[in-house]
């Protein structure tokens, strides 16, 4: 796992970095757990655009991820890391003594031919899935459940990974990522690591190409546009705007809230990220 940089022979190339999937060890997917995935381009099912600035991009199947591993006390090995277009860490390929096998989130450390398991008192061994109880403290967790047994929805990117702080009362103090210490009850599933592909943030796409390759179509910033086109256009020479940033509707953005339901999460929040 590492970061490539190319020799200057082209302008995009002088900017470009990328990983070197070193730690890539199987070139195709597994055909039993891949789905289709179709392109909206960013319309509903009217056929309105209600997410601007997408569409192209390469084909790509959705991979069927475990996040749940609700196969309790199987040993599984891991045959293979992957690659998936759709999220930013890699994947690993388990398989049960049975025969079956699975998509799991590849954690920092793990490798082909070790061996994991999911149960309620396993070893603390990278990979493996247990209930936050049985987790000491201080050590490093990924795709964290938010009620037990409908699989894991924290720290699921690349290099991501939170933390038990405490123990108190059916409720484990957990940081996340962005620093927000939240109670989590203690008998929901954690995996043991930090997600891996920890340098993923450092790539850098090198050409408006790439960005095309993976969706994302062109976009024109407000200040750019004339007052008629967006509320932060016009004015003499280059303006900053003169407001709060907002759409081209006039709604605020960056840093307007949206959170709803605040009342049923609220009293599970110890320690905000700000």
């Amino acid at each position: 796992m590492g970061i490539k940089k190319f020799r200057p022979t082209t302008d995009s190339l002088r900017w470009t970095e990328i990983s070197d999937f070193e730690e890539i060890t199987k070139a195709r997917p597994e055909k039993g757990l891949l789905v289709a995935k179709h392109s909206s381009g960013g319309r509903n099912s009217y056929g309105r655009i209600t997410i601007r600035h997408r569409g192209g991009g390469h084909k790509r199947m959705i991979r069927i991820i475990d996040f749940k591993r609700d196969r309790l006390d199987s040993p599984a090995k891991v045959a293979a890391i992957e690659y998936d277009p759709n999220r930013s860490c890699r994947i690993a390929l388990i398989k049960y003594q049975d025969g079956e096998s699975r998509y799991v989130l590849a954690p920092n450390g793990l490798s082909v031919n070790d061996e994991v398991v999911s149960g309620a008192s396993p070893e603390i061994k990278v990979g493996n899935s247990m209930p936050l109880e049985n987790i000491p403290a201080g050590i490093p967790i990924c795709n964290v459940e938010l009620r037990k047994g409908s699989g894991g929805v924290i720290a699921r990117s690349a290099g991501n990974s939170c933390m038990i702080m405490a123990k108190e009362g059916g409720f484990a103090h957990v940081k996340l990522p962005s620093g927000e210490i939240r109670l989590i009850r203690t008998d929901c599933f954690a995996t043991i690591g930090q997600i891996g592909n920890i340098e993923h943030d450092t790539v850098s796409i090198g050409k408006a190409g790439r960005s095309r390759w993976l969706g994302r179509r062109p976009y024109s910033r407000g200040v750019a546009k004339n007052p008629h086109d967006h509320p932060m256009g016009g004015g003499e020479g280059k303006s900053s705007g003169g407001r709060h940033p907002t759409t081209p509707w006039g709604k605020k953005t960056k840093g307007l809230k949206t959170r709803h339901h605040k009342r049923l999460s609220d009293k599970y929040i110890l320690k905000r990220r700000r």
